[in-house]
């Protein structure tokens, strides 16, 4: 039988290092980067007819008034110009690009193929309300499962380890400056949902198993109880892994980041469940 507990303290370390590398990340990145559905501004997604350098096309916009416009190559031929001026009409906003582009590059053609404007007001709004949701979720989690399992040890691994895997997330994209929009957002608390119910199958067999083996030694039922699941999660885990990773590489760009977030959240998710979720459970239940 494998002893999945003994790798608990490394797991606890790993775990920590890639957070708090994270974190470090986050200071000094002076935060994370956020869309422009965050920070408000106008955010334009368009295609040319001829490759061009990021520089040269920061210079060609700077030159026309558009201060320090963020720039994100999109293949070869697609770029992503994001400045911080807000225009209710951001399809005209994007037209006068258009023309500064076409009249600096004149052997190349842009075709607009998105245009979004987003007030600060907004962002600041969408920000509260998705900490205020990560915190509802949070609780009513720890709510149901010490409900339902009548011990407040199995709601409190579960939550610290759904917590750990928001946080690793958030690590990953501090640590590679990858942008988080609403998308991503929303495939956090997915993961989050998807992670719950995997440490709830296993919490489930624990439960089983506790009753069916009274008087065995509690660290032996929780790997027992583990290794009894362990071909479901991982075929669980597998597959849909499988799928967001088709999104992730033929989803396109506008789906790239969402879809890194969902598999991320996936492959950790599985493993706070087993290394994470399972060992705080059964520290807490000792105490209970």
């Amino acid at each position: 039988m494998t002893d999945f507990l003994k790798y608990r303290i490394p797991s606890f370390c790993l775990s920590t290092l890639f957070i708090a590398a994270g974190a470090l990340a986050y200071f000094q990145h002076g935060g994370f980067r956020y869309s422009v559905d965050f920070t408000g501004g106008t955010q334009v997604l368009l295609k040319l007819s001829k490759e061009i350098g990021s520089e040269q096309l920061k210079g060609a916009l700077g030159d026309a008034g558009w201060q320090d416009p963020l720039i994100r190559e999109f293949g070869k031929k697609e770029v992503v110009i994001r400045v911080q001026e807000f225009s209710h009409d951001s399809q005209g906003l994007a037209q006068k690009m258009q023309t500064t582009l076409e009249a600096t590059f004149t052997d190349t053609k842009v075709e607009i193929l998105e245009a979004n404007a987003v007030g600060p007001s907004v962002g600041k709004n969408l920000a509260k309300n998705f900490l205020l949701a990560l915190l509802l979720s949070l609780l009513a989690m720890l709510m149901y499962i010490a409900f339902r399992f009548f011990s407040f040890s199995y709601g409190l691994g579960a939550v610290i380890a759904i917590f750990h895997d928001a946080l690793a997330i958030l690590a990953l994209f501090a640590l590679t400056q990858r942008e988080i929009s609403p998308n991503v957002i929303c495939a956090i608390i997915a993961t989050l949902g998807y992670s719950i119910n995997d440490t709830i199958v296993i919490f489930s067999r624990m439960r089983e198993n506790f009753v069916k083996m009274r008087g065995e030694v509690a660290s032996t039922v929780v790997n027992i109880s583990i290794a009894q699941t362990m071909r479901r999660t991982m075929l669980t885990s597998l597959s849909t892994a499988l799928t967001v990773g088709s999104l992730l590489i033929w989803g396109g760009e506008t789906l790239r980041n969402m879809s890194l977030a969902l598999l991320v959240g996936i492959i950790v998710g599985t493993y706070s469940s087993v290394f994470i979720a399972s060992p705080i459970m059964l520290m807490f239940r000792r105490k209970d």
